[in-house]
């Protein structure tokens, strides 16, 4: 009769061992998942250029009533052309 107890014993402490270490696995996985940072925001879409040649005609436009100097135009239209 005595043997038959070690081994339930036996048993139940092994099950037992076993549920404890599943849980502590899964509790692990968890804590993981949660304390990763979460995945970076992709970056806003750049603003689509506009027509290039509308955009020079603004510009002339604005430096015909005097609101930008020349080198000002020369600037912003190199800008606009990527020179």
């Amino acid at each position: 009769m005595g043997m038959a107890r070690r081994r339930t014993r036996r048993r139940t402490m092994m099950v037992a061992g076993g549920i404890a270490h599943e849980r502590g696995r899964r509790e692990a996985e968890e804590e993981q998942a949660y304390a990763a940072p979460p995945p970076p925001a992709p970056p806003a879409p750049a603003p689509s250029a506009a027509d290039p040649a509308a955009e020079i005609e603004k510009l002339a436009s604005l430096h015909d009533s005097g609101a930008l100097t020349d080198e000002e135009f020369a600037a912003a239209k190199k800008d606009i052309l990527g020179l």
